[in-house]
Parts: C-alpha cells; structure tokens; sequence
C-alpha cells in the first residue's frame, strides 16, 4: 500500500473517487499483493520445479487420456483436496503420469495450500538417513503434514523391509489425517507385492491408498518417443 499510495492517490482524485473507495482500492492491491507472495512461497517449498498448465496436456495422444478427459479436468477445482481423496496414476514410462502431478501440485499451490512434491525413492532415502540421527520423528512431518503429497515413480524399485515400513507410516499416517496422497506408479495394484516387502504391506498400503481414491490408468507409448520436440515429461 505504502509504494502505491501516491500513485493511487492522484489516480483516485482523477477519477473522482471518494475516500472509502479509494482506501478499499489500496486494501486490494494489498491482498492481491500478499497472495502472489504466498503462492510463491508454496511453489518455492513444493519442490515441483515447474508451473505446467493443463493445455500442455495433449489428450489426443491416447483414448485413455479422452476417456478420462472430464475426470482429470474436475481435478482442478481441487474438491478431491476438501474431501482427502487420493489420486493414484498407473502407466507405462512416459505416458505423462508425472507431468499431471504436476498440473495438479501447481494448482494446488495456485489455491495457496501446502504441497511436497517427492519421488518414493527421494522421500525414503532421507527417512532412512533421519533414522541415524534419530530425527526420523520429525522427518516424518515433512511428508504427513502437507495438505497435498505427491508420490512419484513409486515401483521403479524394489522397497526392502524397511523402507516398506516407512512408506507405510507415512500413507498411514495421511490416512488417519484424511489428507490427500497423489501417487504415480507404472506398477498395477496386483503387483505391489512385488515391489513392496511382501504382500501384507503392499495389502495395508493399498487398502488405505484405495478406500478413497480416484485411480486413473493412462495407456500409449512413451510421449518421450514421439516427434513432439518439446514432449510433456512423465
């Protein structure tokens, strides 16, 4: 307000403003002025390094992106967020799980609310290292309080016992808080045994991940395959 104030004055006096509306003109350029600094710092602590929008997203590159056109573009109104729902993307590499989270996670961001962008093994290995300096309690925070966690390329590889164990605490966890988890994965839910320790975690994983959930199975080749010089990343 204070670097607009003579500005505004002169302009207000021009158009013949009274002092209320012209105070109530400085208020708004103040809130319009301190949500762009908020949303930026979302962006900042979101670790999404882009700010990708939906008309990037080429639905015609495969029948299973027009058959879930409506669904991924009602995502956007975030009420899946209000309610805790999860979003799980299953496909091959390539097919644009990533780049979706990523629409979404700048949405996310755009609506001034909290969101951590993480790969599974990114995540995991630092709660591993918290687990040396017994920090793990308070490493877990950084995963379970944001109103949004997206999750990416879970299934690339393999989780021993232990790493299983904290993916576990962490889904749990933003289960029990109703907060949503956004996961990409290019594994089925049938094979989560496979990359998981065994199938009693993957089992306790899923039931949590899936209770409320939208699931989204996105098919076609690799978008990094075709002649589009400047392909969507996964």
């Amino acid at each position: 307000m204070s670097r607009q104030l003579e500005t505004t004055i002169s302009e207000a006096a021009a158009k013949n403003l009274s002092v209320a509306a012209t105070l109530e003109w400085l208020a708004d350029m103040e809130l319009d002025a301190r949500n762009h600094r908020a949303i930026e710092r979302r962006f900042k602590c979101s670790r999404l390094q882009a700010q990708p929008s939906i008309d990037g997203f080429h639905f015609q590159h495969h029948k299973s992106r027009l058959q879930n056109k409506n669904r991924i573009l009602r995502l956007l109104d975030l009420e899946f967020l209000h309610k805790g729902t999860n979003l799980v993307f299953i496909g091959n590499p390539g097919v644009g799980k990533t780049f979706l989270s990523k629409i979404i996670g700048w949405r996310i961001c755009q609506a001034n609310q909290r969101i951590l962008f993480t790969t599974a093994m990114d995540m995991l290995n630092h709660l591993l290292a918290s687990q040396v300096d017994h920090s793990l309690v308070r490493k877990l925070k950084t995963y379970t309080e944001p109103t949004a966690l997206v999750v990416d390329e879970l299934g690339y590889l393999a989780l021993d016992q232990q790493t299983s164990n904290l993916f576990y605490q962490v889904i749990s966890t933003r289960h029990s808080q109703k907060r949503s988890t956004i996961i990409t994965t290019n594994t089925a839910f049938s094979d989560w045994g496979n990359i998981l320790f065994n199938t009693t975690i993957a089992t306790a994983i899923a039931d949590r991940l899936v209770e409320n959930s939208e699931i989204f199975l996105l098919g076609g080749d690799s978008l990094r395959k075709s002649k589009n010089p400047n392909p969507p990343a996964e």
